[in-house]
């Protein structure tokens, strides 16, 4: 197995890849008794663990030197992007694209960064896959990735935030498709649509909000290893998360005013078919009135074979006519 296909497949169960970065933007790929071996005035160590693997713990608590505290917050299952300072360190939870087959790609997975001026941790959960780190990766095995600890970390950020863009762009798509073939929609389809969209857009403005106060947070930390050239582009990426959530909200309110006028179209074509059956109802009622009349069963009443009977029965119907109004009126249906 060449070197390649043992970078993609993983090192070892709980250990994806551990690499030493030479400074250079190049970087040696470490094989597992080297990773556990692994001292600081070794190099810069950058490491990919897998959450649920025993050995991403066992490697965590043994040779990382972390807090206990630390290990348990970057193996936590379910974390919403922030923050944490610890003196020249930094712990960070981001969310990602998840790009495995089969998955919703607007429910970001977290990722957790463990950050110092010797070694970048990065924490995932197994079976995902984050275009972002292959990415950086690949550019380092090219000799041309990040070459401080503050690099990486930087083009691991604007990797994932970049891998994001598709999904605002389609769901734009997606709505502008709507709102011009609005009228052509048919009802049932557009509400579908609607509510999708706006479900999408709500999953993913719940993940990039607090990631974009989280990277505001890093650009005003006074950390060595992350200069200022860095940190202002952190500050580029937090301005760009800021876009995406002002599209995000656009595309919300598009979907709201759409969903409010199919039910305005809805209400009026529901009106307009009731105006025709009262039209229709209306030309019937002569026809009606006069079957009704004269199917009447006279012999069947007081009287009934008397010439003023149906005289007096088509009295009676006139005189119930304002009763019923009356009756309507005050139960304020007229």
């Amino acid at each position: 197995m060449d070197q390649r296909s043992r970078a993609i497949q993983g090192m070892a169960p709980g250990i994806q890849f551990a690499c030493l970065l030479n400074g250079q933007g190049g970087c040696t790929e470490l094989t597992e008794g080297r990773t556990w071996d692994w001292r600081q005035d070794n190099g810069l160590l950058w490491i990919h663990l897998e959450r649920q693997e025993p050995d991403c713990r066992r490697w965590l608590t043994q040779m990382s030197g972390l807090d206990l505290m630390i290990v348990d917050a970057l193996l936590a299952e379910e974390s919403r992007p922030r923050v944490e300072i610890y003196d020249d360190s930094m712990m960070v939870v981001l969310r990602g694209v998840n790009r495995v087959e089969h998955e919703t790609p607007e429910d970001l997975v977290p990722i957790h960064l463990w950050i110092d001026k010797d070694r970048v941790i990065s924490v995932r959960d197994s079976g995902q896959v984050l275009w972002a780190l292959r990415d950086v990766r690949e550019a380092l095995w090219a000799g041309h990735g990040p070459p401080t600890a503050g690099a990486l970390f930087v083009q691991i950020v604007e990797k994932l935030v970049r891998d994001m863009e598709p999904l605002i762009d389609d769901i734009e798509t997606e709505i502008d498709a709507l709102d011009d073939s609005f009228s052509a929609t048919p009802h049932t389809h557009a509400r579908r649509s609607l509510s999708a969209i706006r479900r999408r857009a709500t999953k993913l403005r719940r993940w990039i909000l607090p990631q974009r106060e989280a990277l505001n947070r890093v650009h005003y930390q006074d950390m060595t290893w992350l200069s200022p050239r860095e940190a202002v582009r952190l500050r580029e990426v937090a301005d760009r998360l800021v876009r995406y959530i002002e599209s995000l909200d656009a595309d919300r309110d598009l979907a709201a005013t759409l969903h409010d006028d199919l039910n305005a179209l809805r209400s009026e074509q529901i009106g307009r078919n009731t105006h025709r059956l009262m039209m229709m109802a209306t030309i019937l009622l002569p026809p009606t009135l006069t079957a009704g009349l004269l199917s009447q069963r006279l012999d069947l009443i007081l009287h009934g074979g008397e010439p003023w009977a149906f005289g007096i029965a088509i009295a009676v119907e006139l005189a119930m006519m304002p009763a019923i109004w009356w009756l309507m009126r005050r139960a304020r249906w007229l």
